[in-house]
């Protein structure tokens, strides 16, 4: 039997609002629990409700919200749906526990395969805000030698991994067997101590490791 995912709508457009919900409605796996615009609401509502997932749009109140409803006691997903976010405000939104950003210029079909892929702990990026990630995680050198002891076939399945390739197109492109990429994904996960990519990409952020920039094509 497949679980019910409870999703929360916040937005202050009430049209995208409400064709939002008309939209998850129609998946059977899905139920639209709250649909609101404002920060107060929306923290009402988690306090009244189970929500999986909040699809939050990420306006000049978004890092207030994030902030509050994870001193409640929140524990869902959030994922950022907007038309545009800045690079200050991506990474504050990652930071603070986001699993992901999709852009409202995506498709429906789209947003329906992310929703999926952040409840199934993933991290889910828009490719603008991908490369924005890479740039960060290239750039940051907070603590350099976190990474010196990585493998250059290391640094390229995280990159591959930051660029959203799932595990068989990772082995694809690096032309190694399923099961090593498993492996090195799993040794990632030990050297940052994470156990979840979405997890990984955090502490990519929060520490600066590096990426090897000669491994980029």
């Amino acid at each position: 039997m497949v679980q019910t995912i409870r999703i929360l709508l916040v937005d202050n457009h009430a049209l995208f609002r409400e064709s939002l919900r008309h939209l998850l409605q129609a998946e059977s796996e899905f139920q639209v629990v709250g649909s609101c615009s404002s920060i107060e609401e929306s923290l009402a509502i988690i306090e009244q409700e189970h929500v999986d997932i909040i699809l939050l749009d990420y306006d000049e109140h978004g890092l207030a919200f994030q902030k509050r409803a994870r001193r409640l006691g929140f524990k869902g997903r959030i994922l950022i749906v907007t038309d545009n976010v800045k690079e200050q405000e991506m990474i504050c939104a990652l930071e603070y526990g986001a699993s992901g950003i999709f852009l409202k210029s995506g498709t429906s079909l789209q947003l329906l395969e992310e929703i999926h892929k952040v409840m199934n702990g993933k991290p889910s990026l828009d490719p603008k805000a991908m490369r924005i990630v890479i740039s960060i995680a290239t750039a940051r050198s907070s603590y350099p030698e976190a990474s010196r002891d990585w493998s250059a076939r290391e640094h390229a399945v995280l990159e591959a991994m930051l660029e959203g390739r799932k595990n068989r197109e990772i082995a694809e492109k690096l032309k190694i067997s399923l099961s090593s990429v498993k492996s090195i994904i799993h040794q990632l996960f030990g050297k940052t101590g994470v156990r979840t990519r979405s997890q990984l990409v955090r502490v990519i952020l929060e520490r600066g490791f590096e990426i090897d920039k000669s491994l980029r094509h």
